[in-house]
């Protein structure tokens, strides 16, 4: 049976597979998530031999690349649990399940996160009503951290479980956003931390020292604008959709309709172009491009997708500042 998978199958599953899938972005995070998927379902069969049954109906959720389907070749690891019925005996219980979940991750390939926004960690592991009210006090906090934290929820998607669960959290942020603008422009503030990739004379900023030097950040200088930017667009329009493309597909402002086709043209481009020239040694490398590898025609494509997505970024600035003032 699939699900009985070792995590050693599972490990050698991600190592002999991966490469048949890593040239077409879709395919990869489909893999991603089968793989993940027979993680959890490995580590739920370990904790009910123990434990026993789940104390209640629960869901498992991604965050992240993953929650927004845009993992690279190598990823790190952002989840959560949402379970039904508060009590101890749950709470414990979904810990146990979340432990096993990020070691399983670990041991087939995905890497901690530094963070520690995994279900393993409390903060990540709750009953509904104590996601609410998490929720709810985070978008109370004026705190980075705690819109931080927000930010990172609202890319939540289940990969096993009930999607109705995080479908009724993420209302309650919507539904504070509609009622208070404000908390858009405080999400704003708080993704204004982007690296510069492109210098005043159009030069690509690479990196000057360390490990990477002569390398170009391509998840802080070229994608992060696009999908911060998309995120709050999103959030204002109160589109539910996850992915930076699908978003791009519904925000409603039909007066930048052919803006946002080339903004979802050149993200795509963006996503294949990591695959082609992102360095696939480890996680810490999948997201660096040695710029003078790069044939001159490439060098000039990612020009065009950076300064397409730092404008992006600008005119959602400009956007969300108008409209909370």
């Amino acid at each position: 049976m699939e699900d009985d998978h070792t995590y050693e199958d599972l490990k050698n599953m991600r190592q002999q597979q991966i490469k048949h899938v890593a040239t077409d972005h879709s395919e990869l995070n489909h893999f991603h998530d089968h793989l993940i998927g027979q993680v959890v379902h490995r580590a739920l069969e370990k904790v009910k031999n123990e434990w026993g049954p789940p104390p209640s109906p629960f869901s498992f959720f991604l965050m992240g690349s993953g929650g927004r389907f845009e993992q690279a070749l190598w990823s790190d690891q952002d989840h959560g649990i949402v379970y039904e019925i508060a009590s101890d005996e749950a709470q414990d219980y979904f810990l146990k399940l979340g432990k096993e979940i990020s070691d399983g991750m670990y041991f087939v390939g995905y890497e901690y996160c530094d963070g520690n926004v995994m279900a393993s960690n409390p903060l990540w592991c709750k009953s509904v009503e104590e996601w609410k009210r998490q929720l709810e006090n985070w978008m109370e906090d004026e705190s980075f951290e705690a819109i931080r934290h927000l930010l990172i929820f609202i890319d939540a998607r289940v990969l096993v479980g009930r999607e109705s669960h995080i479908k009724d959290l993420k209302r309650v942020i919507h539904t504070q956003i509609a009622k208070s603008p404000y908390l858009l422009k405080r999400m704003l503030k708080n993704t204004m931390r982007l690296q510069k990739g492109i210098g005043v004379f159009g030069q690509i900023l690479v990196e000057t020292h360390g490990s990477h030097t002569g390398e170009i950040n391509l998840k802080q200088t070229a994608l992060f604008p696009y999908v911060n930017a998309v995120r709050l667009l999103a959030l204002k329009e109160g589109v539910m959709k996850n992915s930076t493309l699908a978003r791009l597909d519904s925000v409603s402002d039909k007066t930048s309709r052919i803006k946002y086709h080339e903004c979802k043209n050149k993200f795509r481009q963006l996503l294949q172009f990591r695959l082609d020239y992102g360095k696939q040694e480890d996680y810490e490398a999948v997201h660096f491009v040695t710029i003078d590898s790069l044939p001159k025609e490439q060098k000039k494509e990612l020009k065009r997708i950076m300064k397409t997505g730092i404008e992006l970024y600008n005119d959602t600035t400009k956007t969300i500042e108008k409209g909370c003032s």
